[in-house]
């Protein structure tokens, strides 16, 4: 292991999402979930938004593509979930308590790609 012993630590995953258009996925993501748009490449195939400590790259591909399918934890998904609605996000899925412990909502984007933010649910005694 070269390193003492010690595991690698390694930093943060950024998903890279399929997009039909970079610049006009970066300004849904802005208006519509809250994102800050981070940057965009000359040929504006690839770009950047930003949220917190969530990151995401957006890579234009070709139509039709795959949706991707993410899992975000937040730490307050009700006013998270205020929010987005409020924002005319498009709700994919209703705010609810599921029976695997959850308590989530799901949101897709304008390529639709899919986000289900979650936190658990407090276990009660």
């Amino acid at each position: 292991m070269g390193n003492g012993g010690k595991t690698p630590s390694i930093g943060q995953a950024v998903p890279e999402l399929p997009v039909a258009d970079v610049e006009r996925a970066q300004r849904h993501y802005r208006d519509a979930l809250g994102f800050t748009i981070g940057w965009v490449t000359p040929e504006k195939d690839l770009g950047a938004v930003s949220r917190g400590n969530a990151v995401i790259f957006l890579r234009r591909r070709m139509v039709p593509f795959e949706a991707a399918i993410h899992w975000i934890f937040a730490e307050d998904v009700d006013a998270l979930y205020l929010e987005l609605q409020a924002s005319g996000a498009d709700i994919a899925e209703a705010l609810a308590n599921k029976p695997w412990g959850m308590r989530q909502f799901s949101v897709r984007d304008a390529d639709g790609n899919l986000f289900h933010f979650h936190h658990e649910i407090a276990q009660a005694g």
